[in-house]
């Protein structure tokens, strides 16, 4: 009896562990090291050196050591496993920057705000682990049954060992030990010592291997009684990240060759859209060359040399030309298909213009109307662009109670 209970503790602990070790994983985007700065040296000192008001240096590809404020330099910064977001966020002076996040390919300097346990990061991990160590609300009721139940078992158990040895046959001593440990083995409350923990096990362990975390045993007791389901968009309905998915060209102009242009110029952009670009020139096995005489104009886009052409990427005002015509409106039905469009003009003339999106995910809609079948409506909330989050809609991927909102 006391192995079977053991076991369904160890079984429960195993659970916890499970769903906690992903969690923690996060911690481990830290970097050991940081390079604090202090006057013109630099040095590098263990994270749990670092403190409060330090000044760090970041470098290009490098993970944000602790949260902190940016004070000198500029760069873009993958903030994806917080927030989810695909898209790289722009930090520049003053920005707030979060520890276990990717630079980009600029170098900043930050001021350390929050270290140790106090980071972001840190305090999720804490939070998780106090939560599982709480109990499911019929785990705690089996428990308390087994409070008295057990005791109960423990008298009656008693009272037949003393009656067996008083009035049984003989041998009465055999006859009473015999009886006394059925009573205990038979009435004893094991399965409320296992049931629980098994299936508090199979449930996490199962979507722990799915890339579901639970919160706490209650929520996946509550989680039976769900009638509505609130899901993010980026990463949940969507595949979290962007792709080229359009390229379209002026008269004349070969999409392979525009391509082979935008993506050349785009492999040393710092733009957050620049990788999909490339790596979509790459998915095409599209050529990518050198440039010469690259710039960068903030909020505008980008320009340079390739094989001798004079490239301009970026909005219409970079491009320097007004958009009309059927490139005009090809443009506008790209936006409102979600697609961020950014024009490609080539020796000062409009060439064509690039599409970038978030794809939905192929097992989106399949999802989605398992969901409806089991009765849970699905509402999609998204910090993203009106646009994007109506093409997601239009896909019936969800269904909206109210179709004007």
């Amino acid at each position: 009896i006391v192995v079977l209970v053991l076991l369904g503790q160890v079984l429960e602990l195993r659970a916890r562990s499970r769903t906690s070790s992903a969690i923690r994983a996060l911690l481990h985007l830290t970097p050991p090291t940081a390079h604090r700065l202090s006057g013109d040296l630099e040095t590098d000192v263990r994270l749990e050196n670092v403190a409060v008001g330090d000044h760090l240096r970041v470098r290009p590809g490098e993970h944000v050591p602790v949260d902190g404020i940016v004070v000198d330099g500029s760069t873009s910064v993958d903030e994806s496993m917080v927030t989810g977001e695909p898209v790289p966020v722009e930090k520049a002076s003053g920005a707030k920057v979060t520890g276990g996040t990717v630079n980009g390919t600029g170098t900043f300097v930050m001021r350390a705000e929050r270290v140790g346990n106090d980071t972001l990061l840190a305090r999720i991990v804490r939070l998780v682990g106090e939560a599982q160590r709480s109990r499911a609300p019929i785990q705690r009721l089996a428990d308390s049954v087994a409070g008295w139940f057990v005791p109960a078992v423990v008298v009656v158990a008693a009272a037949t060992f003393a009656i067996w040895s008083t009035v049984g046959p003989e041998p009465r001593f055999a006859h009473a030990l015999v009886n006394a440990v059925a009573v205990l083995i038979i009435a004893c409350p094991c399965a409320l010592g296992l049931a629980t923990p098994m299936s508090i096990m199979v449930g996490t362990g199962r979507g722990a291997e799915l890339g579901v975390l639970l919160r706490d045993a209650e929520a996946l007791e509550v989680l039976e009684r769900v009638s509505t389901l609130v899901v993010d968009k980026t990463g949940t309905l969507t595949e979290g990240k962007p792709r080229l998915v359009t390229v379209a060209t002026a008269s004349g102009i070969d999409s392979d060759d525009l391509l082979h242009l935008a993506a050349s110029l785009e492999s040393v952009s710092e733009h957050p859209l620049a990788a999909a670009i490339v790596a979509g020139a790459r998915e095409r096995s599209v050529a990518i060359t050198r440039v010469d005489g690259f710039q960068s104009i903030t909020g505008k886009g980008v320009r340079g040399i390739v094989d001798g052409h004079r490239v301009s990427i970026g909005n219409l005002q970079h491009v320097g030309e007004d958009m009309g015509g059927s490139m005009g409106e090809r443009a506008e039905a790209l936006r409102k298909e979600g697609q961020t469009v950014v024009f490609v003009a080539v020796d000062d003339r409009v060439a064509g213009l690039l599409g970038i999106a978030d794809p939905i995910k192929p097992t989106t809609k399949d999802a989605i109307d398992a969901l409806h079948a089991d009765g849970v409506q699905v509402v999609m909330l998204t910090g993203g662009n009106r646009a994007t989050a109506d093409v997601v809609a239009r896909a019936r991927v969800v269904l909206a109670a109210d179709p004007d909102r």
